[in-house]
């Protein structure tokens, strides 16, 4: 893990932003595009194709058995966690569900907006490297919070069916149609529909490169929550922080992925020499050391800045997914934070609990998307139609208004469609040609 100071290593810094922007290349979008023409042109047929091909797995019926998903078992602590992880994030979700149809009256007309749930919403579940029965219940909890009555999830095949855990989270939630399907072929059976699969309106969940393209390429034909890169981690630490602690919440970024961002910025260059050491000791018993060693090496860095002040301007520039503030009164800081996913205050606030079931979703903007974009939350599965009612006599008010800018854009069927209702109005101005 590379350590550097600013200013003398600012070209290396700007190198490290620059590379994270760098997600979708020319190929790729070309190998995801030939996989979504397959399934619009062979739809079923082709799905059965490309998952024995990319999943090693043949499927003559893709379609789960929703009854048998709670015939899975799993150790009694394991479902009292997911169970307990359910409850927090539902009432998590029940706090910020707050949009709601309004209503402004303006004498006898009013304007408003009428807010309605997504019809039809499809998951994406990842597998692959690992069982994710957490993205199941980040996903589904603020859809149905939400009022989303139709869930459609996909999570890649493998010769034993459904990870038993996920099939639990699945379970739970309640979701009725399931489907083992993984990568960009999901994405684009799930925007696009299939002889068995029915398209959804939005499509929500983290997955690899293919999903991710799969989702900007199809987005327009249908809705998406965010295009994510790699999971990042990004710590501030003063002298108060633990180097331990710093290390272990680096380690359980950097064993997602080998291109998992894992930063680290402080004025403090004792901690980030003793953070340094302190990630040999823990890799030594990691079993996930490979993935995360690689992911380190290649992509984590120690960045030693002058003081706090510029280690949060740092901060709001890079825009990370997962914030830490393992300083003195982290609140205070986080309060002059732009640009984050989620933020984790103090040394007793791993990031590993918002993956879990602290409440905020773990479905986050990366790559410095934090600077437009926000986390998974129920307003994604909201939409909204703006109303507008006038009366005779509230028309007369607005009409004549709204007639003159037409007229300036050079549309006078929309003058006329204002007018028209006020005859006399429309009367004259016929006369006056």
């Amino acid at each position: 893990m590379r350590q550097i100071k600013l200013p003398e290593d600012k070209e290396i810094w700007q190198e490290h932003l620059q590379e994270r922007k760098n997600l979708f290349t020319g190929e790729l979008f070309k190998e995801t595009n030939k996989i979504i023409n397959e399934v619009a042109e062979g739809g079923d047929k082709s799905l059965r194709e490309l998952t024995e091909k990319f999943d090693g797995v043949v499927i003559d019926d893709f379609r789960v058995d929703t009854q048998s998903l709670a015939q899975n078992e799993i150790a009694a602590d394991l479902l009292k966690a997911l169970k307990k992880s359910k409850s927090q994030l539902e009432e998590f979700y029940r706090q910020q569900s707050k949009k709601q149809s309004w209503f402004s009256y303006r004498g006898n007309s009013f304007v408003g907006e009428q807010v309605t749930p997504l019809t039809r919403v499809g998951l994406y579940i990842p597998g692959g490297r690992a069982a994710y029965p957490s993205s199941v219940l980040m996903t589904a909890i603020p859809a149905q919070v939400a009022g989303v009555k139709e869930l459609v999830a996909v999570t890649p095949p493998s010769s034993q069916g459904i990870n038993p855990v996920t099939a639990k989270a699945l379970d739970l939630c309640g979701v009725e149609e399931v489907y083992t399907l993984g990568g960009a072929q999901a994405i684009a059976a799930l925007a696009l529909g299939t002889e068995t699969i029915k398209a959804v309106d939005k499509i929500v969940g983290p997955g690899n490169k293919y999903v991710t393209m799969a989702k900007k390429i199809l987005y327009g034909q249908v809705d998406i929550d965010m295009l994510a890169g790699p999971s990042e981690v990004l710590i501030i630490a003063d002298k108060n922080a633990r180097p331990d602690f710093i290390a272990a919440d680096l380690l359980a970024q950097a064993e997602h992925d080998p291109e998992a961002r894992a930063v680290v910025v402080s004025p403090e260059p004792e901690i980030l020499a003793e953070t340094k050491q302190e990630l040999e000791v823990q890799l030594k018993n990691l079993t996930t050391a490979a993935t995360a060693r690689q992911a380190l090496k290649d992509y984590g860095l120690l960045l030693e800045v002058k003081d706090l002040n510029e280690a949060i301007a740092i901060t709001n520039q890079y825009a990370p997914e997962h914030l830490e503030i393992l300083t003195e009164e982290p609140l205070a800081r986080a309060a002059r934070i732009k640009n984050a996913g989620s933020i984790f205050l103090g040394n007793w606030t791993p990031e590993v609990l918002g993956d879990y079931l602290a409440g905020p979703n773990h479905v986050l903007p990366t790559a410095a998307t934090a600077r437009f974009s926000s986390g998974l939350g129920t307003e994604d599965f909201l939409k909204s139609s703006g109303l507008i009612y006038y009366d005779q006599q509230e028309l007369a008010v607005d009409a004549r208004e709204a007639s003159l800018i037409a007229k300036a854009e050079g549309l006078p069927a929309h003058a006329r469609a204002a007018l028209i209702r006020l005859d006399s109005e429309l009367a004259e101005g016929e006369k006056s040609r």
